[in-house]
Formats: structure tokens, C-alpha cells, sequence
């Protein structure tokens, strides 16, 4: 057997291809997840897919994103969610359970198993030993069919940590140091796998702050090893029997290796607007703060709100700001209340929210204008908070705590000595809030429920020869998915209806480009570096795609958004030679020749009369899909 954990896990899941870096490989997937703001769209094409009920191990479907119920639309969702969970033979977390990835890793993540999720934070479970994946809504509905999810086998990239994390140093602190290094793009194709003697000073919560904010770097995933202390984790949370050994051998190999000493390891901030912009928190010094928020999938455990807690005992908040916490989970605060810790909280003046997503994803808790928001989350794009000039700064639950209580961006180091926390040997657990599936028999009976906002979904045609139109918008490096398609308490309650979600797109960017893209029948979007890293919202695609977008030609593609594009029938294309990049102007005239997209491509900017050569890096069952149309026309063929 290979010799580190991620070729352990994928030797047992390739059904084709072989494992050889950069070659495509057809992995099963035991297990997959999904979120209310991404879940509607995913399970109505599961629907349409025509599967009477799923064939994966289990699945599960959580709502914790579209909580601020402001009129009928999430409610509807929420409630045409479980009636196909019921339907279908899938797990059902409901609201107020808590937060997607806190969840799946206290009750149902397994090591050694493959996940894929609707949400791009999935690589959380690789804290357990799970080799998890984020990906786009259709690909985990055709999981959920049975169909394999299709990867570029990784180059694994071992990061050894020696040492261990001294007072007022975290989790956060380290894959913010990670961060520092690598940054937030070249790491396409690339597992970042965990290992050496450190790794035994980390718990699994911990373990999954780092394989969480991992996805910020734009790997495949991030993993560490099942060890003795991922048994005692599952021994405590009652799952001691999902528990398994998966270390690396002594001889392991890796393609590269990081080393990182966590004894030198300080308080670290990534500063606005990416979480790759790293400094130590001593070199930036006091900036003043307006509000600082805990929580999200990256710091909502209970680890880090005991900490938060210990940290805020018989102290007061600045008055010059506010706090919000968001537990990630129903057993953390059930833990809280009964250790005292939810009491310190309070009286220090902290606003504790329920626990979801909340701040995290622009719903609530939007800075004030030009504000200063210190967050414990993993994302700080220009106007994610829902304050388009507010900056944001990413810290560690302690860092977060001591601003909290100073009014300013502070070194936890200077509150003096760190408290000490004990965890529990047992958790409180309780999952009468968990729907278990019915019956298959019983199953069948239920039906689904569906709510006036839920429109049907868009037909596209198949891909032609050769595509022609405008240049809609032309963008620089690093455009997120926020920037394509914004989430927030506004636009979020409209994920299942993509008529309505489409005149979005790009809203941020440019308020012109619904107009121009219905008026001028479509065109093509021409970007940067990294186009659409962040999250794995199939939405970036999908309403470009009913909005006639035929193409997106880049320097450069994040993982899960050129899968998506590929999904939904967008062409995605790369400049050959990234400097004819500046030869392409917004309104050009643009005629690009695919064939059947078995070789390069030629693009004739009819406008200036230029040639440009693009290439791809589709393989032949992409290219397949791209020519049907997308891959929920493909799968219904071959499903």
C-alpha cells in the first residue's frame, strides 16, 4: 500500500484512472453534504437526474445558511428540503442545529471515507481523516446518483510541523501562517497533507481549523492522519466504532514538503481584502475596531469558544465596539451553558447569534460604513460583510477576544497569562435534531413540498463549434465568486430561482452587466489570475450560463469554479500566452473556434482583427460534456 494518508484513502476509491499526478481519476464518493443556500438548486437536480433514491453511503442535508427568514422564501426552502430528504433516504439537519461542517464533524464524519459538499469549507472533515471535498451542487447530485466525482489525481504537498503551540498561539494562527507562504493561488491540484511530530499536539478541532481555512490556498483539500487523538475524539463524541488507523508510513513520500515549527509560530491577521495578506499581529499595530465577530465553520468550536470565554471572564467589552459570537453547533453551546462559559459571554457584553453561518456570509451583522471588523471567519473579500468599504481583518479566537475587550487590534500576548480550558471526556450529545431517512418503502409515500420562489430548472442547448459575441466585462486577478455572484441577506432567499438571481451577476463589479448580457445576446467574460476562487457556489456559473455567457477566458482558473463552468456548459479557456491578455478590451467582438475541443483553440478579436491562441486543460469526458451541454443533460444519459 502507498505510503502517505491521501494515497491510502485514494487507492481505495479510484474506480478509473490511475494514480499518477495531473492524470484524471474517477474516485466513489461514500458520503456528501449539502447547505440550504446551495442545497435547493442541488436537489432539484438530483430530481431531474430521475434516481428514486440515493446510493451513497449516507448524505446529508443541513440548513444553516438562509436562517433571517425576512418573508416566505427561505422557509419555503427550507421546508422543500426536507420533504426530499424524507423522500430520498438522506439525513436532515435543521435549522438551528448548527453550522454544516461543525455538525458533520461532531456527528457523522468518518476517517478513511471520501466526501464531497455543496459548500467549499467541506475540507473540514479532513481534520477527522476525511478526504473531503468542496464542489459544485450538481456534482454532488450526481454522487448522490452514483456517479463517480472526477479529480486531477493531486500532488501531494506534506506539510511537517515539529514543535508545539505556545500560549495565546492557535490553530488559526497556523494556517494563517500557512497562508503567509503559499498565498492564495498556484496551489491548484495540490493536497495538503499533515504530518510529524507536531500533528500529536493538535486535537481534531483544531486539526479542522487548518484543514477548513485550508481551502483559502485553492487546494484540492487539506488532510491529517486517524491517529490515537482522532479516536479519543470520536470515543467522546459516542462514534468510537467509525474510528480507524490512517497514518503515513515511515517511508512516505511526498512530491513537495513545508516545514513549519509551531513553537515559532505567533499571533497572526490576515488583513483586507484577502486571507493570503498575513502579517504578525505585533507589526500591524493598534488599528482601532468597530466590531469583532467569532464564530463561522473556521472557529466555532467548542475548544475555541471556551477559550473565548475564559479569555472574557470578568471583563467588559470596549464600548467603542460590538461583539457577536455564532457557536457552530447546539452541542457547543449545550456545553457552554452548562460549563458557566455562556454566562461569561454575556455578561462581558458579547451578542451571541444562532448558530449558523450568519456574519460569515453577509447575513447580519454588516460593519458600520468604513467600519473595522476583526472576524475569526476565513473569508475577508472587499464587500463579503456586507459593507462594501468596511475592512476586514481575519484573526484566532484569542486575538478576536483581546480586541474585543481593548477596542483595538491587540496581540493576545499582552493580556498577560493565558487561561487554561479543559475539554470534556464525554460530549453532550443530542440529535433530536437530526431527521434520520425513512424507510425506502415508506419513503416513496412523501411528498415533495415546493414553495412559489423554487422555479424550474433552465434548459441549455449543446455546445456548438464555434461561439461568437462580445467581450461583456473584462476583470482582473482574483475575482471571487462574491464578485460574480454576491450572497448576503438579499440575494441569498433567491438560490432557487435562477430568472431572479441572474440580474446579479457581477452587481458589485459592474450594476450594467445583467443589461448589456440580455441586450447584447450574451457574450464572453475575459479575467485574470485565479478567476473564481472562494466559494463553490454553482450559482457563479449557472446564472452567467441562463444569462448566455458562452465562454470565460482567463490567466488562470480556481478548482471548483472551472468545474462548475464546465457543468453548466461554459467554455473554460486560458490564454496560451498570458500577456495577450491586455489585447482584448471590454465591447470587443470576439469569434472563438472550439471543434470538438480536442486540441487548442483560436480566438479573432473581429473588432482589432487579432488572432490569439488559447488552450484548456479539459479531458475527454469534459469536453463531452461541455459539447452536450452541461452535465445534468450528460448524466441523464449515462445514469
Amino acid at each position: 500500500m502507498a505510503g502517505t494518508v491521501t494515497e491510502k484513502i485514494l487507492s481505495r476509491h479510484i474506480l478509473e484512472g490511475e494514480p499518477v499526478t495531473g492524470q484524471e481519476v474517477a474516485l466513489r464518493i461514500d458520503n456528501t453534504l449539502t447547505q440550504d443556500a446551495t442545497g435547493t438548486m442541488a436537489y432539484l437536480q438530483f430530481e431531474a437526474i430521475g434516481i428514486d433514491r440515493i446510493k451513497t453511503q449516507f448524505s446529508v442535508s443541513f440548513v444553516d445558511h438562509n436562517t433571517l427568514q425576512t418573508d416566505f422564501k427561505n422557509a419555503d426552502d427550507h421546508l422543500y428540503l426536507q420533504s426530499v430528504a424524507k423522500r430520498y433516504g438522506i439525513y436532515f439537519s435543521r435549522p438551528g442545529n448548527g453550522i454544516c461542517h461543525q455538525v458533520f464533524l461532531e456527528r457523522f464524519a468518518r476517517p478513511g471515507n471520501t466526501l464531497i459538499g455543496s459548500d467549499s469549507h467541506t475540507p473540514t472533515a479532513g481534520g477527522i481523516g476525511c478526504f473531503a471535498m468542496g464542489s459544485g451542487g450538481l456534482d454532488v447530485a450526481c454522487a448522490m446518483a452514483g456517479a463517480p466525482f472526477r479529480i486531477k489525481y493531486p500532488k501531494i504537498v506534506g506539510i511537517k510541523l515539529t514543535g508545539r503551540l505556545n500560549d495565546w498561539v492557535s490553530a488559526k494562527d497556523v494556517i494563517l501562517e500557512v497562508l503567509r507562504r503559499v498565498d492564495v493561488k498556484g496551489n491548484v491540484g495540490k493536497v495538503f497533507e499533515y504530518f510529524g511530530e507536531g500533528v500529536k499536539t493538535l486535537s481534531v478541532p483544531d486539526r479542522a481549523t487548518i484543514t477548513n481555512m485550508g481551502t483559502e490556498t485553492g487546494c484540492t483539500t487539506s488532510i491529517f492522519p486517524s491517529d490515537e487523538i482522532t479516536r479519543e475524539f470520536l470515543k467522546a463524541q459516542g462514534r468510537e466504532e467509525d474510528w480507524q488507523l490512517i497514518i503515513p508510513d515511515e517511508d512516505a513520500t511526498y512530491d513537495e514538503i513545508i516545514e513549519i515549527n509551531l513553537s515559532g509560530i505567533e499571533p497572526m491577521v490576515a488583513l483586507p481584502h484577502s486571507p493570503g495578506n498575513v502579517r504578525r499581529v505585533r507589526d500591524v499595530g493598534p488599528v482601532r475596531v468597530d466590531q469583532v465577530c467569532i464564530g463561522s465553520c473556521t472557529n466555532s468550536s467548542l475548544r475555541d469558544l471556551m477559550m473565548v470565554a475564559a479569555i472574557l471572564e470578568g471583563r467588559s467589552i470596549s464600548e467603542d465596539l460590538h461583539l457577536t459570537i455564532s457557536p457552530g453547533s447546539r452541542q457547543v453551546v449545550d456545553h457552554l451553558v452548562s460549563s458557566g462559559g455562556y454566562a461569561n459571554l454575556v455578561r462581558a457584553g458579547a451578542r451571541i447569534l444562532e448558530n449558523s453561518c450568519g456574519p460569515c456570509i453577509g447575513m447580519g451583522s454588516a460593519p458600520r460604513s468604513g467600519g473595522v471588523s476583526v472576524r475569526t471567519f476565513n473569508r475577508n473579500f472587499e464587500g463579503r460583510s456586507g459593507t462594501k468599504d468596511a475592512m476586514v481583518y481575519l484573526v484566532s479566537p484569542e486575538t478576536a477576544a483581546a480586541t474585543a475587550i481593548n477596542g483595538y487590534l491587540t496581540d493576545p500576548r499582552d493580556l498577560g497569562e493565558a487561561p487554561k480550558i479543559m475539554m470534556p471526556e464525554k460530549f453532550q450529545v443530542n440529535d433530536n435534531m437530526i431527521i434520520k431517512p425513512l424507510p425506502e418503502e415508506e419513503a416513496r409515500e412523501v411528498e415533495i413540498v415546493r414553495g412559489p420562489n423554487i422555479k424550474p430548472l433552465p434548459s441549455f442547448e449543446p455546445v456548438g463549434d464555434v461561439l461568437a459575441g462580445k467581450v461583456l466585462i473584462k476583470v482582473g486577478d482574483n475575482i471571487t465568486t462574491d464578485h460574480i455572484m454576491p450572497a448576503g441577506a438579499k440575494i441569498l432567499p433567491l438560490r432557487s430561482n435562477i430568472p431572479e438571481i441572474s440580474k446579479h451577476v457581477f452587481e458589485a463589479v459592474d450594476p450594467s452587466f445583467y443589461e448589456k448580457a440580455r441586450s447584447w445576446g450574451g457574450g464572453f467574460i475575459v479575467g485574470g489570475e485565479n478567476y473564481g476562487q472562494g466559494s463553490s457556489r454553482e450559482h457563479a456559473a449557472l446564472a452567467p450560463k441562463y444569462l448566455g455567457v458562452k465562454a470565460v477566458v482567463v490567466k488562470s482558473f480556481a478548482r471548483i469554479h472551472l468545474a462548475n463552468l464546465i457543468n453548466f456548459g461554459i467554455v473554460p479557456l486560458t490564454f496560451r500566452n498570458p500577456g495577450d491578455y491586455d489585447r482584448i478590451s471590454e465591447g470587443d467582438e470576439l469569434e472563438i473556434t472550439i471543434g470538438d475541443l480536442s486540441g487548442g483553440c483560436s480566438l479573432t478579436n473581429r473588432t482589432t482583427g487579432e488572432v490569439i491562441e488559447l488552450e484548456h486543460t479539459l479531458s475527454a469526458m469534459d469536453a463531452e460534456i461541455l459539447k452536450a451541454g452541461g452535465k445534468l443533460p450528460w448524466i441523464k444519459k449515462h445514469i
